[in-house]
């Protein structure tokens, strides 16, 4: 990744941004982080960096958007057939997507602006957005608020960092990590409580 931030530049951030926005695990950390530190004139693996700091970020900023929007679209169109073919190996049903719906309309919206500065939730937060239908015009302007902020942030931190830039990595890596777990125990939780719960309605017996 190194490399091609290095020797593609804007280019490079475009792509990695648009796929790390479109759910594509790939650490934001290290794309905003590295090409800040290239925009400070730091030597990164043997080559001066000549980027503009104000374009590394527009061209991040757009990235993310474009990303996001893609993630949108595939959750819209076809995250219901989706849940609809195979939710059921994991719990999922029709009637879930639509109470997501609801809980996204009244308070679960502005988790598209916060989530973008969470490690792991930003990644993969435009396809239940999308998925529950969410309002198009709300969606662009909370996930450019929330993108804004945190490639910033990166950029901003790299570029102060200079050639010292993965130092961030380590940081922003933890709490990834704390953040990841905890997701994946809130899975485990919604799955075992839903295996319960139908498990409990095969048995109740037919009232005569």
């Amino acid at each position: 990744m190194e490399h091609f931030l290095i020797t593609w530049g804007y280019l490079a951030i475009f792509i990695l941004t648009v796929l790390e926005s479109a759910c594509v695990p790939i650490p934001s950390e290290v794309t905003l982080g590295l090409s800040g530190a290239l925009a400070s004139g730091a030597v990164i693996g043997g080559t001066t960096g000549n980027l503009n700091i104000f374009l590394v970020i527009l061209v991040g900023i757009i990235g993310s958007i474009v990303g996001s929007l893609l993630a949108y679209v595939v959750g819209r169109t076809g995250g219901r057939a989706v849940v609809d073919r195979y939710g059921k190996y994991v719990l999922l049903s029709h009637a879930d997507l639509d109470k997501a719906e609801v809980w996204f309309s009244h308070r679960g919206e502005w988790i598209v602006m916060y989530g973008r500065v969470i490690p792991f939730i930003r990644t993969f937060i435009s396809l239940p957005a999308g998925m529950a239908e969410m309002n198009l015009p709300k969606f662009v302007a909370l996930t450019a608020i929330g993108v804004t902020t945190w490639v910033t942030l990166l950029c901003g931190i790299g570029y102060f960092l200079g050639s010292s830039w993965n130092k961030m990595i380590h940081a922003f890596g933890y709490v990834g990590y704390i953040v990841a777990a905890a997701v994946v125990v809130a899975m485990i939780a919604f799955l075992v409580r839903r295996h319960r719960t139908a498990s409990t309605t095969r048995t109740v017996p037919d009232p005569e």
